[in-house]
């Protein structure tokens, strides 16, 4: 999976949020200041040659859809930050937030929580 600019990601962001959308609805959704729309067209295009975001014709009217998941792109870059900045261990990763503290007592046992339910088998 290819990497997304900012700008991109913005484009999905309002695309996951809105679901299927005209360019006008895509913009209404972004924050401000709102891009203009020729430039919205523009990184439409570019996702559709990234494999991100397709379209459906209605005449001369284009909407457009994510191909990818907020999810599935989520954990990608994850996995990618994890890889790149903390040799592939969670652990080093979740350590940096502890030592930052960008990660409470509170936080990190509810985290902790998280994992053993995670882990439990289910019924």
């Amino acid at each position: 999976m290819k990497q997304l600019t900012k700008a991109e990601e913005q484009i999905m962001q309002a695309l996951w949020e809105t679901g299927p959308a005209f360019v006008k609805d895509i913009i209404e959704v972004m924050p401000e200041p709102k891009p203009h729309y020729n430039t919205v067209s523009t990184l439409i295009k570019i996702l559709i040659e990234k494999g991100f975001v397709d379209f459906k014709a209605y005449g001369k009217s284009h909407q457009y859809f994510a191909l990818i998941t907020k999810d599935a792109y989520s954990h990608k870059t994850v996995n990618n930050i994890v890889k790149g900045y903390f040799d592939g261990s969670f652990s080093n990763m979740v350590s940096f937030f502890v030592k930052e503290k960008e990660l409470s007592i509170s936080e990190l046992e509810k985290l902790v929580q998280s994992i053993k339910d995670a882990q439990k088998p289910k019924s």
